[in-house]
C-alpha cells in the first residue's frame, strides 16, 4: 500500500469535500473535517505500527518520475525522525480541529474574513502539506512542500486571527518566501554543480565534495531553516504570528510548522554538507544558547500569554538546534524527541490559553488572576501545561531537554555551552511559574468571576495531550527505539563515527595499600 500518498491524499480530498459544504451548514464542515483527520490518524498509526526501526533506513518509499528532464520525482519515504515527526502532525490536527470548534468566527472585535467552512478546509489542507515535508526524499519537492505550506498557514493567520492579523500575517509570509528564496537558489546550485541530473536526497549525499562550495550552499538551507525554526536573529516574526493566530492555528504553527526547520537541519545540512556543518557548528552552538538565554528572559517580561508562549517556544528551539549541531547521537536523539514533546507541550499551552481568551476576552496577564478558584479544572489544566514547559521529571519534555544536555556536555567542546544553557532550565520555571501564579493565582479578578469551566468538549481536547505527556515522560523507550538509528546514520554520513567517549581526571596517590 502506498502508505505516504494515502497519507496526504486524504486530508487533500477530504479539504475539497468539506469546501463543497453549503456555507450555511457550518456543524457539517466540522464533523466532516474532524472525522477526516482521526481517518488519517488512524492510517498513520497503522503505518508505524509496521514501522522496523532495524530496517532499511528509508521505508514505505514510493518514487514516480515527475518532471524527468529535470531528474524530479515524486519521492517519498521516511525514516525514524520523519516517522515520528508525522505521527505529532496527525495527532495534533484532530485535537486542534475539536479545540477550534467556536473560534473560527472570529472575536466581535476581529471577525472573520472568510467563512467557516474554508478555515477547516485549509486544516486540512496543511495537514496535507506537513506530512509531504517530512516524507519527501526529493529535494526539489521537499522545496515545493516548504513553500506550499506558507499558503493555508498564511490565510488562517491572515483571515481568522486577531485585530492586527493583517501585518502578522505578511511578516510571516515575507520571513518564510525570503528563507524560501535563498534555499531555492541553493537547491538549484546543489543539482548544477552535483551534475547528477537528479534532486532524490539519497543520490546527492556524497555529490559535493568542495569544501568551499559546501559552505555557500550550507548557508543558502540553514538560513532558510534557522528562519523556519525559528532561532535568534531570525525570530521576530514568530511572536507577532503566534500573538494574532487563531489557538488552533498557533499550536499548528508552533507544534509543527516550526519543526521543519529543525528537521532540515538534521535531514539536509548534516547529510548534504558535512564539511560545512562542522565548519558553522561553532556558530550554531552559539546562535542556539544565544536563543535559548534572550527567549527566556525577553519572556518573563511579556504582557500578553501567547506572546510569552512563543518566547518560550523561542528558547526551546534553541536548546533542539543545540541538540542538532552537538554532534553526538545522544544529543541528536535528545533534539528529535524535544521536536515531539514540545509540539505537544506548546500545544497544550496555547489551547489552555486560548480557552482562557475565549471567555476572557484578552490576552493581558494583566487581566487575568484568581482563576483557580472560579474554574479549576481549567486553572489545572494550564498548571500542567506550565509544568511541561518548565521540563518537570516525570514529564515529556524532561526527558528530551535532558538528553540534549547530557549530549551536549559528551562534546567537551562545547562543555561552556551546555553549562551556560542549562540556565536556560531556571529561567524556564520562572516565566511558566509566575505565569500561572499571575494568571490562576490570588483572589479572582471581576472579569474573572464569571468564567466557565471547561465543558466536555475541552476537557476532550486536553485529555490526550496529558496522556502522551505523562506516557512519553514515563516511559520514552518506544520513540527513542525508532529515532536512535535514524540519528546514527545520519551522523555518520556526517562523519561522526561514534560519541566521544566520557573522560574523567582522577588524582591517584601511591602508596602502601593502595
Amino acid at each position: 500500500m502506498p502508505w505516504l500518498s494515502t497519507l496526504m491524499a486524504v486530508p487533500a480530498v477530504g479539504a475539497v469535500a468539506v469546501a463543497a459544504v453549503p456555507k450555511r451548514n457550518e456543524t457539517l464542515a466540522k464533523q466532516l473535517t474532524f472525522a477526516v483527520s482521526l481517518v488519517v490518524l488512524a492510517l498513520a498509526a497503522v503505518m508505524a505500527a509496521q514501522f522496523n526501526p532495524g530496517g532499511d533506513r528509508l521505508q514505505f518509499t514510493e518514487t514516480y518520475s515527475w518532471i524527468p528532464s529535470f531528474g524530479i520525482h515524486f519521492a517519498l519515504g521516511v525514516d525514524g525522525v520523519a516517522l515520528v515527526l508525522i505521527l505529532l502532525s496527525a495527532l495534533l490536527v484532530p485535537i486542534v480541529v475539536l479545540a477550534s470548534w467556536n473560534e473560527a468566527a472570529g472575536t466581535p472585535e476581529a471577525p472573520a474574513k472568510r467563512s467557516v467552512k474554508t478555515y477547516f478546509a485549509l486544516i486540512l489542507v496543511l495537514e496535507a502539506m506537513m506530512i509531504g515535508v517530512f516524507a519527501a526524499t526529493d529535494v526539489f519537492l521537499f522545496y515545493v512542500f516548504f513553500e506550499a505550506m506558507l499558503i493555508p498557514m498564511y490565510f488562517m493567520i491572515g483571515s481568522y486571527g486577531g485585530a492586527q492579523r493583517s501585518y502578522a500575517a505578511v511578516k510571516f509570509l515575507l520571513y518564510s518566501l525570503l528563507g524560501g528564496l535563498l534555499m531555492l537558489v541553493a537547491v538549484i546550485g546543489l543539482y548544477v554543480i552535483a551534475g547528477k541530473n537528479t534532486f532524490l536526497h539519497t543520490e546527492l549525499i556524497g555529490a559535493i565534495t568542495d569544501p568551499g562550495v559546501q559552505r555557500w550552499l550550507f548557508l543558502g538551507f540553514f538560513i532558510a531553516f534557522a528562519i523556519k525554526a525559528p532561532l535568534v536573529p531570525f525570530h521576530t516574526w514568530l511572536p507577532d504570528s503566534a500573538a494574532q493566530a487563531p489557538a488552533g492555528a498557533a499550536v499548528l504553527l508552533v507544534g509543527v510548522l516550526d519543526k521543519v526547520g529543525t528537521y532540515g537541519m538534521l535531514r539536509f545540512c548534516l547529510e548534504l554538507f558535512p564539511d560545512a556543518s562542522r565548519f558553522f557548528t561553532p556558530l550554531v552552538i552559539t546562535l542556539a544558547v544565544i536563543g535559548i538565554i534572550y527567549g527566556a528572559i525577553v519572556a518573563i517580561g511579556q504582557t500578553d500569554i501567547k506572546r510569552l508562549i512563543a518566547y518560550t517556544s523561542i528558547s526551546h528551539f534553541g536548546f533542539i538546534a543545540m541538540g542538532v549541531f552537538a554532534m553526538t547521537t545522544t544529543a541528536g536523539a535528545g533534539a528529535t524527541l524535544y521536536m515531539v514533546n514540545h509540539g505537544f507541550a506548546t500545544g497544550a499551552l496555547f489551547l489552555v490559553a486560548g480557552f482562557l481568551i475565549q471567555r476572557r476576552g484578552s490576552q493581558f496577564i494583566s487581566d487575568y488572576g484568581g482563576v483557580q478558584k472560579v474554574t479549576p479544572v481549567l486553572a489545572g489544566s494550564f498548571l500542567f501545561a506550565c509544568l511541561a514547559g518548565t521540563a518537570v521529571p516525570g514529564l515529556a519534555t524532561f526527558v528530551s531537554e535532558f538528553t540534549v544536555l547530557i549530549g551536549t556536555f559528551q562534546n567537551r567542546t562545547y562543555l561552556v555551552a551546555a553549562v551556560i544553557a542549562t540556565f536556560g532550565v531556571v529561567l524556564s520555571a520562572i516565566y511558566m511559574l509566575w505565569l500561572y501564579q499571575r494568571v490562576a493565582g490570588g483572589p479572582p479578578s471581576e472579569g474573572v468571576k464569571s468564567l466557565a469551566e471547561l465543558n466536555g468538549r475541552e476537557k476532550w481536547v486536553m485529555a490526550p495531550l496529558i496522556a502522551v505527556i505523562l506516557a512519553l515522560g514515563v516511559y520514552p523507550k518506544p520513540l527513542f527505539d525508532v529515532i536512535n538509528p535514524s540519528v546514527t546514520q545520519t551522523l555518520s554520513i556526517a562523519g561522526v563515527s561514534a560519541d566521544p567517549e566520557p573522560t574523567l581526571n582522577v588524582a591517584v596517590q601511591k602508596g602502601a595499600g593502595q
